[in-house]
């Protein structure tokens, strides 16, 4: 038998797999978060629930009304999306000119009604979700055997995180977007409709959060924890990163999702706290984050 580092090359190669496919909705988690902080700085707290609202959407779409995977892939973050957009509308622009204490309180409230509402009527267990039948099975790479959904994931992950960095970074509505957030009122001598582009802005992350749950639905099942289950070591992922930095976001969330995975096979009792342990020692060395700007 083939052994690396003194440890089966199947079993190796396996839980990179699954690092790999945790750190790629690490990525999209914390892409969204980073997003909605960098541009609108508000910690938000409910992106957990959102998560979570994207896999029940989906779940609900094919339970009640008999829409398949690929409808619902589309659907449901368009309609945590809105979610997100009426929230942003009620709610978070009052709190836009307050300490960031305040938004934090507010989502983290708002992630705690979300939840008990769908604990009240689902429970606490998990709902299956099957995936589509076109990626049912798997690949022998000949090391390894892989799953043809997990293989999707990676890929639809990395197209999410790549095309949001590039439309952040290098175009001009995310031009305007930075230019919003650093000086408001100079973008609005432009005629540009600020709080129009903040509240997209909300809601774009929100659909990102979405898009991750329904992903994740066939693999962790549906259930109302599944977003408290992940968020903290999402905003992990994010101090990390540097808060607010999008590439940090994206590159971290995989990066950290490796390492766990590497843990599992080296020294699984760790597993469950390297994250954190990564944290304490990052925020020692670079309290902005690796990625993040110094102040």
């Amino acid at each position: 038998m083939t052994m690396i580092f003194g440890v089966p090359i199947q079993a190796f190669l396996g839980q990179l797999l699954v690092g790999l496919i945790n750190g790629s909705f690490y990525a999209m988690l914390s892409l969204g978060l980073a997003v909605i902080f960098g541009l609108l700085r508000i910690i938000n707290f409910a992106h957990g629930a959102q998560y979570m609202l994207g896999a029940f959407v989906g779940y609900l779409l094919l339970a009640k009304a008999g829409i398949g995977f690929w409808p619902a892939l589309i659907l449901a973050p368009l309609a945590v999306g809105l979610v997100g957009i009426v929230v942003e509308r009620v709610a978070l622009r009052r709190l836009y000119d307050l300490d960031p204490l305040y938004g934090l309180l507010f989502t983290f409230g708002l992630a705690l009604v979300i939840e008990g509402l769908f604990r009240y009527q689902y429970g606490a267990s998990g709902q299956p979700y099957a995936p589509p039948a076109q990626l049912a099975g798997g690949t022998n790479l000949g090391f390894m055997f892989l799953p043809n959904y997990r293989g999707f994931i990676v890929v639809a992950s990395l197209l999410v995180c790549l095309s949001t960095w590039a439309l952040i970074e290098r175009t001009r509505l995310g031009a305007y977007l930075r230019a919003a957030t650093e000086n408001p009122q100079l973008v609005r001598a432009f005629g540009i409709n600020v709080p129009l582009l903040l509240m997209l802005t909300y809601g774009f992350g929100a659909a990102l959060a979405g898009l991750a749950g329904i992903l994740a639905a066939p693999i962790y099942q549906v259930s109302p924890l599944m977003g408290s289950n992940i968020i903290i070591v999402v905003f992990a992922v994010v101090v990390i990163g540097g808060m607010g930095s999008i590439g940090g976001a994206i590159a971290t969330g995989y990066l950290l999702g490796l390492c766990e995975g590497l843990t599992k096979v080296f020294y699984p009792e760790a597993s469950s706290i390297v994250v954190f342990v990564i944290m304490a020692v990052v925020l020692l060395i670079r309290p902005a984050g690796l990625f993040g700007r110094v102040a």
